[in-house]
């Protein structure tokens, strides 16, 4: 716990959280939240059509919001290491930040593999998908929006900061 303890003391995490400027806290939190917007919007779009909504809308040209995707999930990427900084002892003894990080990791592999099974195969667009690249989304939406709620639950479940 002194590593976390050095990290909340550092100049940057004392900024970000003691700070009244609104390019402190408020603009990592706005940030965090446009890049996990980009991110879980894409994935989703992609999810859903896989599951039959829009079926008109060729699944093959939405391989080119993938950079979107991960461009936003390098700003949440970012914005969560400062997130986790200011707080890093609270948030690393609460229960709710290992399942977030679980379902995130679990959320990447999955979308990798969507890529590669999905939009590896050139006929993509040419009968109906597999039932496993269905299964693939919906886990994906699954996993994404439980990694949405256990990042909200950080500030109600285990440790809270200033309550501890």
């Amino acid at each position: 716990m002194e590593f976390f303890q050095w990290l909340e003391e550092t100049s940057v995490s004392v900024w970000v959280r003691e700070s009244p400027s609104v390019w402190a806290y408020p603009s990592v939190l706005l940030f965090h939240t446009i890049g996990m917007t980009l991110c879980v919007a894409v994935a989703a779009g992609i999810d859903l059509r896989i599951l039959g909504f829009a079926a008109d809308v060729r699944l093959a040209p939405l391989e080119k919001f993938f950079p979107m995707l991960w461009s936003g999930f390098a700003i949440n990427a970012v914005t969560g290491v400062v997130l986790l900084m200011q707080d890093a002892t609270t948030k690393m003894r609460n229960p709710a930040f290992y399942v977030k990080m679980l379902l995130i990791a679990l959320a990447i592999v999955n979308l990798r593999q969507i890529r590669a099974r999905i939009f590896g195969d050139p006929h993509i667009d040419e009968g109906p998908l597999p039932t496993n690249a269905k299964v693939l989304a919906a886990t994906s939406l699954f996993l994404w929006l439980g990694a949405i709620t256990a990042g909200r639950l950080l500030a109600y479940i285990g440790p809270v900061s200033g309550f501890d």
